[in-house]
């Protein structure tokens, strides 16, 4: 009588709503990097647009960008935080409904994106093109899902809130408050509007807005994922849950105030600018707080990297964090951003950041929750991850390192002085020698993009297997 009653008491997931978000993860995520490879091939071969305008470069990049971190990256999230805050709460989704109004709601925000972005409608703001009928319908979807999450957790069984869904959390509430700042706007028609602020004002709420959600919709978000799934596919506990803590209240006391070093050697006060250089300067030891603590995580276990490719996607994502983590602050420094900005090197370090860390920390969470998800006993071939591992790692390495090159070439280019005060360079030649670069960034997008493929035919096959009734490890 008590196993049965024991049995009666285990809460019942609502397991659609993530099987859903990951699946989707999957697919948007070939979607954002294939458009990604067709404009890394565009400035390879500049015709490859055939003079269309829906296809031109200033077209498909703002759709790409929206397309990996909104569409790719929004649905690992939301699958993600879905799944951890019931396992870790011990409870159901505090709404069915809601939770399913979420998943169709993000669904058509990342239809409409994918409609009006190649049309031209945009209001022209990094990481927020997206018009005002949209940004209304993202603020109502973030709504229902911040009831869901928050409600979630306020009918836990447990006592305790697990580190990971603090950092949900935050991700959550900041990304709200951001949108709704940045996204206020004057509407003119249906598809366009102007932005209730102007001039310098304008920049810094812009990059208020842009740096923090690479702050927190692609690492607060991503590292709620990493606290969860990291110890999971180790089997072993997080290294040191005093120092999760101290990493979270460090970040988001710090990040906050990064945004001014996208806007060195510009009109915003001078003050500003030195105030976010500082501050990205001191990001870096929580940043590297967190990489510690997740890669520590593996103590005693370290053998497992040899024939666990999951677990080593997790990992290698972690070194990639460190890595661009390192690089942003060094990056905000005003002498080394005088050479930095506005050359490639600035999409190189994105790139350490968005291929290495947040896809592939995405990878090793999806790779985890497929089998789960679908009540397999494992996946369809692990051979397929390793395989998918390696193009993933050597097409991040060849990307980011033909960027950082670039970057350099065209920098030192660019502040090459003849002797009587004229330039030495001209700028198409500085993008004459830039050319190698391209290709090599082509073939490691490529390379990346292949691995997705052999993931979605991975997952595929996987649903496919036959079912078997058992709890997750």
């Amino acid at each position: 009588m008590q196993a049965a009653n024991s049995t009666q008491n285990l809460p019942v997931y609502n397991y659609k709503v993530v099987q859903q978000f990951t699946i989707m993860t999957v697919v948007w995520g070939i979607v954002g990097m294939l458009v990604g490879v067709i404009i890394a091939a565009q400035l390879v071969w500049p015709d490859l647009h055939f003079n269309q305008a829906w296809l031109s470069f200033g077209r498909l990049r703002p759709l790409h960008t929206n397309a990996v971190i909104f569409a790719f990256g929004g649905c690992a999230l939301f699958a993600t935080s879905f799944y951890v805050v019931q396992r870790t709460c011990q409870a159901r989704l505090i709404s069915d409904t809601l939770a399913s109004i979420v998943f169709w709601g993000w669904q058509l925000v990342i239809l409409l994106a994918a409609i009006s972005l190649p049309l031209g409608f945009t209001s022209g703001k990094e990481y927020a093109e997206l018009e005002w009928p949209i940004d209304i319908l993202i603020t109502i979807v973030w709504v229902c899902y911040a009831i869901v999450f928050f409600g979630t957790i306020m009918k836990r069984r447990t006592s305790h809130i697990y580190v990971a869904n603090w950092f949900f959390a935050a991700f959550i509430i900041t990304v709200a408050v951001l949108h709704i700042v940045n996204s206020m706007a004057i509407p003119v028609t249906l598809t366009k509007s102007y932005s209730v602020y102007a001039g310098a004002v304008d920049a810094m709420v812009q990059w208020w807005y842009g740096h923090n959600a690479v702050g927190f919709f692609l690492t607060a978000g991503f590292l709620g994922i990493m606290y969860y799934f990291v110890p999971k596919q180790a089997e072993r506990p997080v290294y040191s849950y005093r120092l999760s803590i101290v990493h979270f209240w460090a970040l988001i006391a710090i990040y906050i105030w990064a945004g001014p070093h996208h806007l060195h050697y510009t009109a915003l006060p001078d003050w500003a600018q030195s105030l976010g250089m500082v501050m990205s300067l001191i990001l870096l030891a929580p940043s590297w707080g967190g990489m510690i603590n997740g890669i520590m995580t593996l103590s005693g276990a370290w053998h497992k990297l040899r024939d666990d490719p999951v677990l080593r996607f997790l990992i290698v994502s972690l070194s990639f964090y460190g890595m661009s983590t390192f690089e942003g602050p060094m990056m905000s420094i005003k002498t080394v951003n005088a050479m930095s900005h506005y050359t490639d090197w600035t999409i190189g370090h994105v790139h350490s950041g968005a291929l290495g860390w947040v896809a592939m920390v995405t990878i090793g969470a999806v790779y985890h929750l497929v089998p789960v998800l679908f009540g397999k006993r494992g996946l369809y071939s692990i051979q397929l991850v390793n395989v998918h591992f390696w193009l993933s790692t050597i097409g991040t390495v060849l990307y980011i390192a033909s960027m950082w090159v670039n970057g350099i070439i065209q920098g030192l280019m660019w502040r090459a002085y003849n002797s009587d005060g004229t330039l030495t360079y001209s700028f198409a030649e500085s993008v004459a020698a830039s050319y190698p670069g391209y290709i090599v960034r082509l073939a490691g997008g490529t390379l990346f993009l292949v691995g997705m493929l052999i993931m979605a035919y991975n997952v595929w096959k996987t649903v496919q297997l036959p079912s078997v009734v058992a709890e997750e490890k």
